[in-house]
């Protein structure tokens, strides 16, 4: 996404003389922005509401807040996917002057959607591993479950390196273009890569609710 904004108009104003612009990379911090925000305003308001609707302490279990996370993680990455292909549309059809740039904010929208995707994910996984670990009555398994959640955020960005690469292997077989293998997005398929990346999150979902529904069914339902 840095790269994707590198090569936009970074201009606050599109079309403005203004010297001032937005560096791609600050885009990174819409979604802890969201949290700061979004966190105090879930417990105070949202939480309430829920709570009359579902008559559960917490408004929604912690295993409900965890898929409504990774189904809206689909919806940003399908955010990201439409907004590259415009992007990319414009800066082809205007050739290498590069006219119809697209405005870098085109990239808000996916990142306030994955900001409110790690609200509910993250809040619902830490909300989870500590009444798991009030359960299991041993403050050593709270340990254990948030090194465990942290150590997941490894292994994430470990396989995000493996999946770019694999990607570019498979999509680059027969002496074809593989989708991200130009280091040029107006040549690459960035577009295509993002729908990837929505249909392995709602594959993701799925098992998600399977696993869920499994886990359910043995703890009597009380996620």
């Amino acid at each position: 996404s840095v790269q994707q904004g590198s090569v936009m108009d970074t201009r606050l104003a599109p079309g403005s003389s203004s010297s001032f612009r937005i560096p791609p990379a600050s885009l990174q911090a819409i979604p802890y922005a969201m949290l700061l925000a979004l966190v105090p305003a879930y417990e105070l308001l949202l939480v309430p509401l829920t709570r009359r609707l579902t008559g559960t302490r917490s408004g929604i279990t912690p295993l409900q807040r965890i898929g409504v996370g990774l189904c809206l993680v689909a919806l940003s990455m399908a955010s990201a996917a439409a907004v590259e292909r415009r992007r990319r549309d414009a800066a082809v059809s205007s050739g290498s002057g590069g006219v119809h740039q697209l405005s870098v904010l085109w990239l808000v929208p996916q990142f306030f959607v994955f900001g409110v995707s790690e609200l509910f994910t993250n809040v619902g996984l830490m909300e989870f591993f500590y009444k798991q670990a009030a359960t299991a009555g041993a403050m050593q398994m709270q340990a254990f479950f948030m090194a465990f959640f942290y150590c997941s955020f490894s292994f994430g960005f470990f396989l995000s390196s493996v999946l770019v690469s694999l990607v570019n292997r498979v999509t680059a077989r027969g002496g074809r273009r593989g989708w991200l293998g130009d280091n040029d997005l107006n040549k690459d398929r960035l577009d295509l890569f993002y729908w990837m990346l929505a249909a392995l999150s709602v594959l993701n979902f799925f098992c998600y609710l399977l696993c869920a529904r499994w886990y359910n069914s043995g703890a009597g339902g009380s996620e």
